[in-house]
């Protein structure tokens, strides 16, 4: 079984799903003429302009970012990109820049098509995602890709965004302060269980206060150990770019890398990051209180922006400048040992850091799963799902997780094929509806 789930898994996230990812973001890139690289500071006005948001929508467009944001900004940022530069290389980091440019289009143009196509469920509550920008924008010899994604949403969670993250937390816990790893299954059952109960609105409020606070944190740490290596900083940027492009030497414990790996690991684990092209995102930034599809879109890529140029960036440079990637060690660890090193205590910071990064992707994720329930079954199934969630939480801690782990891994492949198939179809609407507003914004200016 294992082996059987294995091959599938090399196929779903192989050459050619990497290359659907990227052509997709390139795509999308060309056509809306890179305005979402052009438009950054245009993002970030509207960003803090939004945090009431006007128009029909349960969340301010502020409070949709930290919801998709607390369920990217996980244990990707941490384990992922130390995964990523142990098995690529330094380049890894180079790749995941690269995917993160690109998709952040990705992630623009599957916000204009949730908050186009959104519906309002029979309680009130706006649902929106690929699962309805498919059924309502696309023929019906589409529809059944809507409801593969809403079946591969709803369960793709209780691995990725579930046990595997209630395992790294007991496992960081474990490790650190030997606590058992029932107990913090237990109390994260309680702390999710108290948010998730609740619904989108005390999900986005949990959000919209830990997310900035964790992230900021985190990148002003990074940042400290940066400062405090400024002189090494130039070398770093040079070992990643040269990386990138002709492979990495052996040294010590590493065993180097080619070109082709450090390529196929940072588009993975940047794509696993920062979820531009999964079409989980979409979910959250339908719920926005917003009518301009447009404006929503240009938050959405921040999501991109944040999670993988900031970030992970931030992590990685701690990884290269702390020049830890010869010892051999990989995920979390990796970076524990960078920020160990880097002044002490350090590691106990990163293990902070994973656990709020995990709690929050849990929140986010539940929403995600929620919604997909919804579209399969309606809203009589979003109890019985926020009930299974919590309960998930601690088998997670208690679990051999590789199998899980492969699942939900291949279940995120699958999720992400229909979404990007309907991007590329709707691509042709999300240029005009761009063009459309842009050309009126400066006929008002």
């Amino acid at each position: 079984m294992s082996e059987v789930i294995s091959t599938i898994n090399s196929w779903a996230w192989g050459p050619v799903m990497l290359a659907l990812l990227l052509g997709t973001g390139l795509y999308l890139s060309l056509g809306l003429r890179f305005m979402t690289v052009r438009k950054i500071p245009l993002a970030l006005r509207l960003l803090l302009q939004g945090r009431k948001g006007e128009g029909s929508g349960d969340i301010s467009p502020f409070s949709a970012l930290m919801t998709s944001l607390s369920a990217t900004i996980g244990t990707g940022n941490i384990a992922g990109v130390a995964t990523a530069v142990a098995l690529g290389g330094p380049g890894a980091l180079f790749w995941m820049w690269i995917t993160a440019l690109v998709g952040m289009a990705t992630k623009y143009a599957e916000a204009v098509c949730a908050v186009t196509y959104r519906e309002q469920d029979e309680k009130g509550n706006y649902s929106g995602g690929p699962m309805y920008y498919i059924r309502n924008g696309l023929h019906k010899r589409w529809h059944w890709l809507a409801y593969a994604f809403a079946l591969f949403g709803s369960l793709a969670g209780f691995g990725i965004a579930n046990t595997v993250q209630s395992n790294s937390v007991s496992q960081a816990l474990n490790d650190s302060f030997s606590v058992p790893p029932l107990a913090t299954g237990l109390i994260l059952m309680v702390l999710v269980g108290a948010v998730v109960l609740g619904g989108i609105r005390r999900i986005a409020t949990v959000a919209s206060f830990l997310v900035p606070m964790m992230a900021l944190s985190y990148i002003l740490l990074s940042l400290l150990v940066i400062l405090l290596n400024a002189s090494a900083v130039p070398g770093a940027i040079m070992t990643i770019v040269d990386s990138a492009m002709n492979g990495s030497a052996a040294a010590g414990g590493f065993a180097g890398a080619t070109v082709w790996a450090a390529l196929r690991f940072g588009v993975a684990r940047g794509i696993f990051s920062n979820e531009a092209g999964l079409g989980s995102a979409p979910i959250a930034h339908a719920a926005a209180r917003t009518d301009q599809p447009v404006q929503q879109g240009m938050i959405a890529m921040l999501g991109t922006f944040i999670d993988t140029l900031v970030v992970c960036t931030m992590t990685g440079l701690v990884i290269v400048i702390m020049d830890v990637i010869p010892s051999g060690v990989s995920g979390a660890s990796l970076t524990s040992m960078a920020f160990g090193n880097a002044f002490p205590g350090g590691q106990y910071i990163v293990t902070l850091g994973l656990c709020l990064f995990a709690f929050t992707t849990m929140i986010g994720w539940s929403f995600y799963g929620e919604r997909c329930v919804v579209f399969l079954v309606g809203a009589r199934g979003v109890l019985p799902f926020r009930v299974l969630w919590v309960l998930a939480i601690p088998v997670g801690t208690v679990v051999q997780l590789d199998m899980v782990w492969l699942v939900a891994d291949t279940l995120n492949a699958f999720m992400a094929i229909p979404n990007l198939v309907a991007l590329i179809l709707l691509a042709p609407l999300v240029f005009k509806i761009s063009r459309d507003y842009f050309a009126d914004r400066s006929t008002v200016h």
